[in-house]
């Protein structure tokens, strides 16, 4: 049996979905639930547990993950598509 959900958008979002669903020629909820079941579908899971046991154990990889994150965040360096 379909269950209903509230969802709290802000003005601009809803303008957005509107929008959208409007040139989809679709209501909001079925653009809304469309949208969040393919980013579901789509999830990628980035490393498996082994692999992520074997990254944490890496020190030195560690390290330069760690130095990245802190020259990201202080926007030190260039991003390469």
């Amino acid at each position: 049996m379909p269950k209903t959900i509230t969802l709290r958008l802000s003005d601009a979002d809803y303008e957005l979905f509107r929008s959208r669903a409007q040139a989809d020629n679709r209501s909001i909820a079925n653009l809304i639930e469309t949208a969040a079941k393919r980013r579901l579908k789509d999830e990628v899971v980035y490393a498996s547990p082994a692999e992520m046991r074997e990254i944490l154990s890496d020190r030195k990889l560690m390290a330069d993950i760690r130095a990245g994150h802190r020259a990201a965040k202080k926007r030190h360096g260039r991003l390469v598509a």
